[in-house]
């Protein structure tokens, strides 16, 4: 009877486990689904890189990725180093009861709350605004840099912490230097972590379009610099779903190639990883 309770125990486990995983993978196979019966007729090289025409009904995304590139890559070129640091100072420099180290960790797990919105108005009155840089690509990166460091620091720091102490203290043993010990042994063996965090952090930068309407702005032309505005892939799709006429067959080609940069970005930071790990467990 014990034997029989405990088989029906796991198959009621198993079962669960499977059905949560279905419930997942369903609607995202659905979207997939979508987005390839809807945009795969009209994707071809020329949508990708020709101008848009008849305000985005017609033509390319060629001006729209480039602005999308430019922007995901200011938010990345400014997250990456402040991320780094401020995760290196929580995991490596403060104790996890350190009053200091708390008031940052509890600040950032509020903003990651934050709605996208406020971190549009936020940036507009800010970088638009009080700095002075207008719609721009810079002030839409800039925006989107403070929208994923929260994201970024917490991801990268749990993976600094998930390093074994042994490691620390042999190299303190070994009269290895703090600073030696950071670059040379926990920042290889954080790779995949801060991987991860970039991965996070692209997700949620590509696929914003609140934030991006107050500070980038609305502009489909090819920018000259990052100064100029450009308009998201994300703010596109938006455009011609809700205020254009006609403009759902360009929308659904474009979310299918907004989706296909997010899997394709994901699937080669995990091929990175995999290739970093096994490199790190060859035998020196």
């Amino acid at each position: 009877m014990r034997l029989l309770s405990k088989t029906i125990r796991e198959t009621g486990a198993t079962l669960l486990v499977w059905g949560t995983a279905t419930s997942i993978t369903i609607p995202f196979l659905w979207l997939i689904g979508d987005l390839l019966w809807h945009g795969w007729p009209q994707l071809s090289l020329n949508f990708v890189l020709a101008l848009p025409h008849n305000a985005g009904r017609e033509g390319g995304i060629g001006p729209i990725l480039v602005s999308t590139g430019l922007i995901v890559s200011v938010c990345m070129v400014v997250a990456l180093p402040i991320g780094l640091g401020t995760a290196l100072f929580l995991s490596e420099y403060t104790r996890n009861n350190h009053m200091y180290g708390r008031l940052i960790r509890g600040s950032l797990d509020v903003l990651a709350g934050v709605p996208s919105i406020v971190f549009g108005l936020f940036g507009n009155a800010f970088f638009c605004q009080t700095l002075g840089l207008g719609f721009s690509i810079l002030s839409g990166g800039l925006t989107l840099a403070c929208m994923v460091l929260p994201i970024l620091i917490r991801t990268v720091e749990e993976s600094f912490r998930a390093i074994s102490q042994d490691q620390r203290l042999s190299a303190a043993a070994l009269g290895i230097s703090k600073r030696a010990t950071i670059l040379l042994i926990l920042f290889p063996a954080a790779i995949p972590g801060l991987l991860v965090g970039c991965i996070l952090g692209l997700g949620r930068a590509m696929a914003e379009t609140a934030a991006l309407i107050f500070t980038s702005g609305y502009v489909d032309r090819m920018p000259e610099s990052l100064m100029d505005s450009g308009r998201a892939l994300s703010i596109h799709i938006y455009d011609l779903a809700m205020n254009v006429a006609g403009g759902n067959p360009n929308a659904y080609t474009t979310a299918l190639v907004l989706v296909g940069l997010l899997l394709t970005i994901n699937l080669f930071a995990s091929w990175i990883a995999d290739k970093w790990t096994t490199l790190n467990q060859l035998p020196t």
